[in-house]
């Protein structure tokens, strides 16, 4: 059944689990995907904690002992989802060592309404890996204009960040370039640069969506739909080859430096007219991460069809895509910013039903 994820892993694609709970820890499910579905990474948003600490039980001790310490909403959160963070760490430390620190991986993003706040990213971010404590760790930081400076100075501490909410490919391009400076600070306070990983989240499904809908409401070719996300992905992974070359990577290369590898978000299909694999299948190729729901997990292992670097052949046929989207009058630079101000938006919404739950939980504890 795993055959697929274990060609896609032998073509250099790294398969990470776009979930975390409690429930998967205690009861060996992510073990199991470790060990048997070729799993060598975790990430986590808001989104994902605000289902995990709704449904069930298995966080209501550490709420008891929380309450009966005087914890706040904000304390107990941090305290419940550095947890599972941290445990998770653990679990995949082997992954991590062997693997030289590439994969064994486990995201926690910066609370999301500091999407604008440079200093209240890096100050969350710092906090977020002390707490955490574990060299496997990603701190997730979102791939704002506020959010760049913020990355490049924790990746100049040392710290190893993994940039979300990345759709476009300016905004892409602003991502690298804050990678390599924060390499460079790091070089320049003496830190082992090859102990810094970065990965850069790029997503795929919401792209296909908004240019989905933007289409139909205009009548265009429907022949048109479905194809953006990929298109995008592609000329970003191209981006990324020719920005890490020349001196100047080199250099940081030459001391220990790690490309910022892409990282491929939001790979759930979410029209059921489409194939439930393409964003996993047509996205293959080396150097690059796919996070997937457990949903498109068993989907590419049951039914996905490996084909080999399907991104590398692509690059013409994507930049014809996207210059057929804009004749037929969709606007790029608005549907980026459209997706990123949504996105923040979003979290923060999961953000506030995650404070909500948790407070409900204080307050049973302590009644």
């Amino acid at each position: 059944m795993a055959d697929v994820l274990k060609q896609l892993s032998d073509e250099g694609v790294s398969i990470w689990l776009d979930d975390l709970s409690r429930e998967r820890l205690e009861t060996g499910n992510l073990a199991d995907l470790v060990k048997n579905s070729s799993v060598v990474g975790v990430t986590t948003n808001p989104t994902i904690f605000q289902g995990a600490l709704s449904d069930g039980e298995r966080y209501d001790a550490q709420v008891r002992e929380l309450a009966a310490q005087g914890a706040d909403v904000d304390a107990t959160v941090f305290a419940l989802t550095t947890t599972d963070v941290r445990d998770a760490c653990d679990l995949l430390r082997p992954v991590w060592e062997a693997t030289d620190g590439v994969d064994g991986r486990v995201s926690i993003e910066v609370a999301p309404d500091l999407a604008h706040d440079t200093e209240g990213t890096l100050a969350s971010a710092r906090e977020l890996w002390a707490a955490v404590d574990r060299p496997n760790a990603y701190i997730k930081i979102p791939g704002t204009p506020e959010g760049w400076p913020a990355i490049t100075q924790a990746l100049g501490d040392g710290i190893c960040v993994n940039v979300t909410l990345i759709f476009g490919l300016d905004q892409y391009a602003h991502v690298m370039e804050a990678y390599v400076a924060g390499l460079e600070l790091a070089r320049d306070r003496g830190v082992d640069l090859s102990t810094v990983h970065s990965v850069a989240s790029f997503f795929v499904s919401r792209v296909d969506t908004e240019i989905d809908q933007r289409l139909e409401a205009s009548g265009a070719d429907p022949a048109l739909r479905g194809k953006a996300g990929i298109a995008n992905a592609r000329l970003a992974y191209q981006a990324y080859e020719r920005f890490f070359s020349g001196e100047r990577w080199e250099s940081l290369a030459a001391a220990g430096g790690r490309t910022q590898r892409p990282l491929w978000a939001s790979t759930g299909v979410k029209n059921p007219d489409y194939d439930d694999t393409m964003y996993v299948i047509d996205l293959a190729v080396d150097t690059t991460v796919n996070t997937m729901p457990e949903k498109t997990l068993h989907a590419v292992a049951d039914h996905g069809e490996f084909r080999g670097d399907q991104v590398r052949p692509h690059y013409a046929d994507a930049a014809a895509h996207l210059e057929a989207l804009a004749t037929a009058g969709i606007d790029y630079d608005d549907v980026i910013a459209v997706l990123i101000r949504e996105g923040v938006d979003k979290f923060v919404a999961s953000w506030q039903d995650l404070l909500a739950t948790v407070r409900a939980s204080l307050e049973g504890a302590a009644s």
